[in-house]
């Protein structure tokens, strides 16, 4: 017996482990995949995927000759740029202002606050939204009139929309996403914070020097992925707190999808758009990569 065939023997329950992974895997990643030929035939839903004519990359021409297409992919582009500007920070901060806080109680309390929101459906958030921000029946902006101001857009001008969007966003996942970086300072050398406390070193000092740097792979990791979903969007944030009156800016691909797909029976076209976010989103992810091991020297591939 080789030195390999006796460490499978040795450790085949932790291979057993990986099956249904694997299995899950294989049928719901890699199995969908076989779909991915409606691109290029004229997908007829009676006669099924084999039997549908081969059309090449008409399909593809067509959807690059439309203006939506332009008009949702800005806006994919610009809401996740967005909401990587204004989100990605926010679960590192949150996990600092944590991680420095003293009071187990406290600690725990704000934990259990800042999960809650990750739990909640986004079709209750956006009633959420619409009771708190409508123009006419909000509760912020009854407040506003009741003491003598104009009442504010928030969800039928597209700037405040916008505005609105992006920070019920970091609502939603912020708490959520500080368990990775709390998970990553728990193996911070606590020696380096006492050695820091002999040199005076300030807690803003002890921040920068010791405690970001410790968690820098992991947040060089999670960049990377959310650099590779620039162009891919959920579609239940823009399309439940969107409306017509910021379509300008609340149309994005997985709405076109929608609409073109499921609304229209487009079918062909849809797995176009959806075949052109994946193909794009793979570039994107190993470019962010090649970046960072270029500049940074970390990467996760």
């Amino acid at each position: 017996m080789n030195k390999r065939s006796a460490y499978l023997k040795r450790y085949w329950q932790l291979y057993a482990l990986l099956a249904l992974p694997i299995l899950y895997f294989v049928i719901f990643r890699y199995g969908p995949m076989y779909g991915v030929q409606i691109a290029f035939k004229d997908f007829n839903l009676f006669t099924g995927i084999n039997d549908s004519e081969w059309i090449g990359l008409e399909a593809f021409r067509e959807v690059f000759a439309m203006n939506d297409f332009y008009i949702t992919l800005r806006n994919t582009f610009m809401l996740n740029f967005l909401d990587l500007i204004v989100s990605f920070p926010a679960p590192i901060i949150l996990a600092i202002m944590l991680y420095e806080v003293r009071s187990g109680w406290f600690k725990r309390f704000s934990q259990t606050v800042l999960y809650i929101p990750h739990f909640i459906s986004w079709v209750i958030i956006g009633g959420i939204v619409y009771q708190l921000f409508g123009t006419q029946s909000g509760m912020i902006n009854g407040v506003l009139q009741g003491l003598g101001f104009e009442a504010v857009p928030f969800l039928t001008e597209k700037n405040s929309w916008l505005i609105t969007y992006l920070f019920t966003g970091v609502w939603q996942s912020a708490g959520w996403g500080t368990i990775l970086y709390l998970a990553a300072l728990t193996g911070v050398n606590k020696e380096l914070f006492e050695a820091a406390d002999v040199d005076g070193a300030s807690r803003l000092r002890k921040i920068w020097h010791i405690t970001l740097p410790s968690i820098k792979p992991t947040i060089v990791t999670l960049l990377i992925l959310n650099l590779g979903k620039m162009v891919s969007i959920g579609f239940d944030r823009p399309y439940i707190i969107g409306n017509t009156a910021v379509r300008e800016y609340s149309d994005v691909l997985s709405t076109f999808v929608y609409r073109i797909g499921l609304e229209a029976g487009q079918y062909t076209l849809a797995t176009v758009v959806g075949l052109f976010q994946a193909v794009v989103g793979l570039v994107f992810i190993l470019g962010s990569n090649y970046i960072s091991k270029k500049t940074t020297g970390d990467g996760i591939l």
